[in-house]
């Protein structure tokens, strides 16, 4: 994976003092528009009325699915969809740590039996590329879409008893390269494979120090269709205990999975972590491409 042709700003980057990075904020999205819920029940309409309001339907269908598959595709030019894909391919550089991975967050429900979990943040990588981030299995699996720039966090559950590092992989592909890829990780199960499991980050002096690669335990991975990006994360305990048998959080998540990932609730912190950051880029996503009212 070669090297970007352009360095950002060093102001702009995750190595950067937090003095030096801008604070960028940004509004959350907006919840569902009313118009677009069900007709209410007992509402008595007339046979013209009812004929009118199903060709709007039908109309209303035929855009939103159109709208829905560009975004998915990446065809919209310069609506939403590519509005998004552009915007996200960025936003390493343009949004501050706090914002991608906040110094909390709560796990409302996630934990094992929906137990709600605190996880607290203990290790921020510097934003790097990504020799030797991965086992050559899972870099060798990722080269098709490149590697524009990586981010990682490391979390602590609130007994400090588990680790989980959360990764942000932005690639340089486009979004053919992507959905190919997802297709791949779908359909071949890699995102399933232990020899295809992300690597960790332990920090020195915190709960992680002993967290590699032999201590992991459960991960998940996603490649992403509407920005260049592949989310993933992996879990472990915080004492140090090596791991003979990791199991994906899909598989440990499972009614009645008996391993011993399954069973400490490691597949859940892989899990609910994993899908609390990939919501928060997706939000931010969101907000960066809104038009001002």
């Amino acid at each position: 994976m070669s090297p970007p042709s352009a360095s950002p700003d060093p102001a702009l980057s995750w190595s950067a003092g937090a003095a030096a990075r801008p604070v960028v904020s940004f509004g959350e999205p907006e919840g569902y528009d009313e118009r677009m819920r069900a007709w209410p029940l007992g509402v008595r309409v007339g046979p013209r009325t009812a004929a009118a309001a199903a060709c709007l339907v039908l109309g209303l269908g035929l855009i939103g699915g159109a709208v829905t598959g560009s975004w998915l595709t990446g065809d919209g030019g310069d609506g939403p969809a590519g509005n998004g894909f552009v915007a996200a391919a960025t936003l390493w550089h343009s949004v501050p740590v706090d914002r991608l991975f906040p110094p909390t967050l709560q796990g409302t429900g996630a934990g094992p039996g929906g137990a709600d979990r605190t996880w607290t943040r203990i290790a921020v990588a510097p934003d790097t590329k990504c020799a030797d981030a991965f086992d050559p299995l899972l870099h060798k699996a990722l080269a098709p879409v490149g590697c524009q720039r990586l981010l990682r966090a490391t979390y602590t559950d609130a007994t400090q008893t588990y680790v989980t590092t959360v990764g942000l992989l932005f690639t340089k592909g486009d979004s053919a390269a992507m959905s190919s890829l997802a297709a791949r990780f779908r359909d071949e199960h890699l995102d399933r494979r232990s020899d295809l499991m992300p690597r960790p980050f332990a920090a020195k002096g915190s709960a992680a120090a002993g967290f590699g690669d032999k201590q992991r335990a459960s991960w998940t991975l996603s490649v992403l269709t509407d920005a260049p990006v592949v989310a993933y994360s992996v879990s472990g305990w915080a004492d140090g205990r090596t791991v003979d048998s990791p199991q994906p959080a899909a598989d440990a998540l499972r009614s009645g999975a008996t391993s011993a990932p399954a069973q400490a609730g490691l597949g859940n912190e892989a899990q609910g972590l994993a899908d609390r950051v990939e919501r928060r880029l997706r939000q931010t996503v969101s907000s960066a491409t809104e038009k001002p009212s």
